[in-house]
C-alpha cells in the first residue's frame, strides 16, 4: 500500500474518532504511520535530538522486531499504531499470513519514559472491528480497550486515539479484547516499555536490554494462514513470530548486565532456561521486585498473559542456549499422533513400501535424532521438524531457541554476529582416546590424600551487583 494513499484514507478516518476528548488540533494532523516489514533485529531507535549519554534511558532491543518512533506534540508522545494484514516471514523458508500492527507481526515496541503523556493513534485495516488493550498499564478506564465494556470497537477503516500518562515503569504489552481469540491467534500483539524517569532502587543499570514476546501458531503443513479455533495443539512455537534458525542470536561482552524482559501471549506456560549462568527475576507484569525477594534461578516459568524481567552477568564466555524447556516446543511443524517406533525392525519392509511410496523415510526406529541429519520432501512453505546446524552438525532444535554469544573482545553496544564460539583447548569434550581407557584389572591403592587447608574468605557477589562480604 502506497504510504500517501494510506495517510489519506487514515485522514478520512480521523473525522470520525471518538474514544477520548482530545483537542481539535491534534484531530486534524496525524503523525504519519511509520511500518516495517524487515523480520531482521533493528537497532534500538533514539528519539531525535537525544543521543550519548543525554538521553533519559538505554532504548531496548527488541529481538526479531523494532521500536515504533513517535512524534512530539505539544509535550505529548504521540504513536500511530496501523492493525492490518501483514505477511511474516517466520524464518527463511515459510511466510505466514498474519495479522499485526505497522507491517509486522508482533507490532513494534512502544517505549516511553515514566511520567510521559502518550497519544496513540489507532488506524483499523482489519476486515473486522478491534480494539486496543494496554495489558499492565495503570490508565483511566475509558482507556483500557476492552470493547463493549471500556469503548464500542473501533470499525474497519476507522481512527481512533487513546491518550493517557505512563504512570509507572516496567514491561507491559499491548492486543486487542475484541474478537480475541482469532485476533491474537493471528498474531495481533506488542510490547510496551516503561523507562523510570530517574535512578530508581529497584531498577539496575545494565548494558544490554533485550525484549520478546513468546507466541505460538497452528499453521497446517502447506498453508500460510494459521488455524484460530486451535486451543493447545500449536505446530509453530515462536520469539516474536519468528522460529529457529530464523531467531537472532542475543550478543553480551564478557562482564555485561544484560535485561531480558519476556512475555508470554500463547495459550500455555514456558519454562525459559538459560544455559551456562544463573539469573534473578527483577521485574514481573507488576513492576520492579525489591532485591531482597529475588533469588538465583536458570529457568523462569512464565504462565499465559505473564510477563517476567530476568537479569544476569555474563561472565562466561561461549555460545549459550536460551530457550523454552517443554521439549516439543523446541521443535518444527510434526504431527501429534506419531506412533514411537523404537527397536521396530524395518528390514525387509522398506524396500517394498518405496515401490509404492517412493519417498517412505524410517522414522523412529533409533529415536528421531536421525531426523536432524536427513532430508525429506515437504509442502512448500513448510518447515522441518528439526533444522538448524551450528559449528558441529545439526543442532536438532527448531520452534523456540536462540543462543545467548558472550564475547570478550565484543564492543560495547557492538550488534555484529561475532560468529561460533571456538572453545580453547582442553575445554571441550571429546572422544576417549583409546590408550586412556580405564584398565580393568585391580585398582592400585590410593595415595594418601592431605588435609584440607583453612577455607579462605569468598567474595560473594550477586546477580544483583549487591556485594555480600566475606563468607566462609
Amino acid at each position: 500500500m502506497q504510504r500517501r494513499r494510506f495517510f489519506a484514507h487514515a485522514l478520512a478516518g480521523a473525522a470520525t474518532l471518538a474514544a477520548v476528548p482530545v483537542a481539535r488540533a491534534a484531530l486534524l494532523s496525524l503523525p504519519e504511520p511509520v511500518s516495517r516489514s524487515d523480520p531482521a533485529t533493528a537497532g534500538p531507535w533514539m528519539p531525535p535530538g537525544v543521543t550519548g549519554a543525554g538521553r533519559p534511558y538505554r532504548p531496548v532491543v527488541t529481538l526479531n522486531g523494532w521500536t515504533l518512533p513517535f512524534r512530539l506534540r505539544d509535550g505529548v508522545k504521540e504513536f500511530h499504531l496501523v492493525a492490518e494484514p501483514v505477511v511474516r516471514e517466520l524464518a527463511p523458508g515459510m511466510s505466514a499470513h498474519l495479522w499485526g500492527y505497522n507491517g509486522s507481526s508482533p507490532g513494534p515496541t512502544i517505549e516511553v519514559v515514566e511520567g510521559d503523556r502518550v497519544r496513540i493513534f489507532v488506524t483499523n485495516r482489519l476486515p473486522e472491528h478491534t480494539t486496543i488493550h494496554w495489558h499492565g498499564q495503570r490508565l483511566p478506564n475509558g482507556m483500557d480497550g476492552v470493547g463493549g465494556l471500556n469503548q464500542p470497537q473501533i470499525p474497519p477503516g476507522q481512527t481512533w486515539v487513546y491518550e493517557f500518562e505512563a504512570r509507572r515503569p516496567g514491561t507491559f504489552m499491548y492486543h486487542p479484547h475484541a474478537d480475541e481469540m482469532v485476533q491474537m491467534a493471528m498474531g495481533m500483539m506488542g510490547l510496551w516499555i516503561t523507562h523510570p524517569r530517574r535512578p530508581h532502587p529497584w531498577i539496575a543499570a545494565v548494558e544490554r536490554d533485550y525484549a520478546f514476546l513468546i507466541n505460538a501458531f497452528d499453521i497446517t503443513p502447506g498453508a500460510r494462514t494459521p488455524n484460530v479455533n486451535t486451543m493447545l495443539e500449536f505446530n509453530l512455537w515462536a520469539f516474536n513470530s519468528r522460529v529457529f534458525p530464523g531467531i537472532d542470536p542475543l550478543l553480551a561482552r564478557l562482564g555485561d548486565r544484560v535485561r531480558v524482559r519476556i512475555g508470554n501471549l500463547t495459550m500455555t506456560n514456558h519454562p525459559i532456561h538459560l544455559h551456562g549462568m544463573e539469573f534473578e527475576v527483577t521485574g514481573t507484569d507488576g513492576g520492579p521486585v525489591r532485591p531482597e525477594a529475588r533469588w538465583p534461578e536458570v529457568t523462569v516459568d512464565i504462565a499465559v498473559g505473564q510477563m517476567r524481567q530476568i537479569e544476569f552477568i555474563a561472565n562466561e564466555e561461549g555460545d549459550w542456549a536460551l530457550h523454552c524447556h517443554k521439549s516439543h516446543h523446541t521443535m518444527g511443524p510434526m504431527g501429534h499422533g506419531v506412533p514411537t517406533m523404537i527397536g521396530v525392525d524395518h528390514r525387509g519392509l522398506v524396500h517394498r513400501l518405496q515401490r509404492l511410496v517412493p519417498d517412505y523415510m524410517v522414522m523412529g526406529e533409533r529415536g528421531m535424532a536421525d531426523m536432524g541429519a536427513m532430508e525429506m520432501p515437504l509442502p512448500d512453505n513448510t518447515l522441518p521438524m528439526m533444522t538448524g546446524h551450528g559449528p558441529y552438525g545439526p543442532i536438532e532444535m527448531g520452534g523456540m531457541f536462540t543462543v545467548l554469544k558472550v564475547r570478550r573482545d565484543l564492543g560495547a553496544d557492538d550488534r555484529n554476529d561475532p560468529g561460533w564460539y571456538r572453545p580453547p583447548p582442553g575445554t571441550q569434550a571429546q572422544p576417549v582416546q583409546a590408550g586412556l581407557q580405564p584398565s580393568h584389572g585391580p585398582a592400585a591403592p590410593a595415595a594418601p590424600r592431605p588435609a584440607p587447608a583453612p577455607a579462605a574468605p569468598i567474595e560473594v557477589h550477586h546477580p544483583t551487583g549487591g556485594h555480600h562480604g566475606p563468607h566462609r
